[in-house]
């Protein structure tokens, strides 16, 4: 599956953004208007204006219909909660060569808030994986204390871990440990 800059970009947004959400680690990663800046920063979101308080509740509203797409591993439902962010948020593609980049498409209106340009650019990079049949490398992280979000890119889908060096490790330590243990007897 071919993945352009925009759309990976887009997936690392979507990912980041449902892994804010408070059943992660109990704390929410977009406790306040100022969490949301610094998201919207790091994910270098562009054509965004002063951010509110209307804002912040209006990207966790987007962010739990994202996490649903994430845990629901029927194409059909994920497709139309992914029909339904991108039709709210006024879809309107328009190509655009900002910042550096070269040209590639921004699904956003033009004056868009920042939860209905996340709900349009990254429901369009999910819904990339839903129309290749992809939608299972959509994944949550298979350690029992994550469940993390993550997109596995992995050329033969073996990704279980959102991250190989912490939650993987971990795992593979305690087996190992395990079978140490049961091997001494």
């Amino acid at each position: 599956m071919l993945i352009t800059h925009d759309t990976r970009c887009s997936l690392d947004a979507v990912v980041d953004l449902v892994n804010t959400a408070p059943e992660q680690d109990g704390a929410d990663g977009l406790a306040h208007v100022a969490a949301l800046s610094d998201f919207v920063r790091t994910h270098n979101v562009s054509d965004v204006g002063v951010l509110s308080e209307r804002d912040l509740a209006d990207v966790r509203q987007v962010r739990a219909r994202f996490a649903e797409v994430f845990a629901d591993p029927e194409p059909r439902a994920a497709a139309a909660t992914i029909n339904e962010l991108i039709a709210a948020a006024g879809t309107t593609p328009r190509l655009t060569d900002h910042d550096g980049y070269d040209w590639h498409v921004h699904y956003f209106a033009p004056g868009a808030s920042v939860a209905d340009h996340l709900a349009a650019d990254c429901g369009m990079a999910l819904a990339f994986f839903v129309v290749a049949g992809e939608q299972d490398r959509l994944r949550r992280c298979e350690a029992p204390d994550c469940r993390r979000a993550f997109v596995d890119l992995s050329r033969n889908r073996s990704r279980r871990y959102c991250d190989s060096r912490t939650c993987g490790n971990r795992l593979h330590v305690a087996a190992y440990r395990a079978r140490r243990k049961e091997a001494a007897g």
